[in-house]
């Protein structure tokens, strides 16, 4: 899941480079932690939240066919 956020991240920012993506597994569930430059916070989350409501549903839609929970959390 960690590649597949950090992908879509690098799509979508104007400096891939400050990209940082970590995963931490917790119980049952996986905690996927993004961190992005801060001139590009608003392209991550987009228009009232747009574009990270939809980055959380792929990554949900990834996790499931694995039977995994993960959680993405964007900083």
């Amino acid at each position: 899941m960690k590649e597949l956020v950090e992908v879509m991240a690098k799509a979508l920012v104007e400096h891939p480079e400050e990209v940082v993506v970590t995963e931490t597994v917790k119980g049952g569930e996986t905690i996927v932690e993004l961190k992005v430059a801060p001139s590009d916070m608003g392209k991550v989350i987009g228009k009232q939240g747009r574009i990270a409501k939809a980055i959380r549903s792929v990554v949900k839609a990834a996790a499931s066919r694995e039977d995994k929970k993960v959680i993405v959390e964007i900083q």
